[in-house]
């Protein structure tokens, strides 16, 4: 891109800082506006890239021509810096729009689905990264490995996590792809699963090379002029499978993962859960496709430390954990705790679970309430809002009613600190998209000092 200046409106998203930094390395000016400071700001601002938090259109460079402006749909239209922007002839795009112009004409990899995908796509930009291939990655969390969501390289390929949120994943045509899952979620930009299918089967139909996606899943070879192949976890019906497991004494699943051309063995999970199995196979499989070597992948795999808030382990001694996980869809809920269960099959397992948005707590209250009952105990927050307005009669209560698990309680975030002072947890899992990371540090100190 021929612009001088690079000025974000929403900077501090996951996605936009990947993008931020990356116009970083290319040379360009970056700036942008956040509406609170953070983490992800604290570290962009170290890095040399300006961030201000207050809607000042005075602050957008002035040079209109050289300017290009990126913002995200989470912002509101009113915010005066994006009407000021639109009012005065600036280029303006979404995010999705510049991760287009940046993958065309590189080798895209893109890993899609509606959960499982920030998880995959980490860990094969670590494979590409450790195995020395390289890549430009745009990852929707931090990986741990790298301490970044975004890695950069001179190698024409870039790894991208394909988000279906406002059908961003559209503004891709990778050369190879991996869909993982296709439930209903963001029910208020799709309005039912019919449609959140057709979405996928349109970005399915835009994959060039080779399709792979989760077994199931309900696609045909209609869908895209890609080779189609399928991955599971052990069905020997799809084309990448695993056998041959076995948990080691720190909960990490060991595996043998079958392939069309042999069998890799020994692939040792860096991360735990069974559903790290399910993502590590789908990652090997695109790097099979690609070109990287077995001994490679094996390698990748055991190595991989995990992208931080997906089953992160933050205190582990005898007798009390705590982790924490980004799971906010009802699937994901019941993945992370069964995974749990198979890790932890004696202990206590105490989650505290904040809702994100009431459109999400309105369409998916009972199956929330299934998930949410596989615990032994259950803290159950208010819903974290994001971009949304309350919608009357939608509380946390319409998930808390329904949860049939032994021990429950509802509670406003302010009480939690608190409450967990006088608990006496075996293994502690906070879950949630919203601002419950806040309280990952001060629980982790609280519980350190028992």
């Amino acid at each position: 891109m021929e612009y001088k200046y690079i000025y974000f409106i929403g900077i501090g998203g996951i996605g936009m800082s990947a993008i931020a930094r990356y116009f970083k390395f290319k040379g360009k000016q970056v700036s942008g506006y956040d509406k609170t400071p953070s983490d992800l700001t604290a570290a962009l601002q170290s890095e040399g890239i300006d961030v201000h938090y207050n809607d000042d259109p005075s602050l957008v460079p002035a040079d209109r021509k050289s300017t290009l402006v990126v913002y995200t749909p989470a912002v509101p239209q009113n915010l005066g810096e994006l009407q000021y922007v639109r009012s005065r002839g600036y280029e303006v795009i979404k995010r999705s729009q510049v991760l287009g112009r940046i993958s065309s004409g590189q080798r895209c990899l893109a890993v899609a689905g509606t959960h499982g995908k920030t998880t995959t796509s980490t860990l094969l930009a670590h494979i590409l990264t450790d195995c020395g291939e390289g890549c430009s990655a745009f990852l929707g969390g931090i990986s741990k490995n790298y301490g970044t969501n975004m890695l950069m390289s001179h190698t024409p390929t870039v790894v991208v996590e394909a988000d279906e949120f406002d059908r961003s994943f559209l503004q891709l045509y990778p050369e190879i792809a991996v869909i993982t899952a296709m439930d209903a979620d963001h029910l208020d930009i799709y309005g039912d699963l019919e449609h959140v299918q057709e979405a996928f089967r349109q970005f399915a139909s835009q994959v060039s090379g080779t399709l792979i996606h989760k077994l199931g899943l309900p696609l045909s070879d209609t869908d895209t002029p890609a080779r189609r192949m399928t991955y599971s976890v052990s069905d020997e019906n799809s084309d990448f499978y695993g056998r041959n497991f076995s948990i080691d004494p720190s909960g990490h699943f060991i595996f043998d993962l079958v392939h069309p051309c042999g069998i890799i063995e020994g692939i040792r999970v860096g991360t735990i859960g069974r559903f790290n199995v399910e993502n590590s196979i789908a990652a090997a499989a695109v790097c099979l496709s690609y070109g990287i070597t077995p001994e490679a992948i094996r390698k990748a795999i055991g190595s991989f430390s995990g992208a931080r808030r997906r089953l992160d382990v933050h205190v582990d001694r005898p007798g009390l954990t705590y982790i924490d996980d980004y799971a906010h869809h009802p699937a994901e809920l019941e993945a992370a705790i069964a995974s749990l269960r198979e890790v932890f099959p004696t202990r206590r397992i105490t989650g505290i679970f904040q809702p994100h948005l009431y459109t999400r707590t309105r369409d998916f209250a009972p199956e929330f309430a299934s998930a949410l009952s596989g615990l032994d105990r259950l803290i159950l927050l208010d819903i974290y809002p994001a971009r949304e307005e309350p919608i009357p009669g939608v509380t946390s209560s319409i998930i808390f009613d329904k949860v049939n698990c032994p021990d429950k309680v509802l509670i406003h975030k302010e009480e939690l600190m608190d409450l967990l002072s006088k608990e006496k947890v075996d293994v502690l899992v906070s879950f949630g998209a919203g601002n419950i990371d806040r309280f990952i540090e001060p629980i982790s100190e609280m519980l350190s000092k028992r």
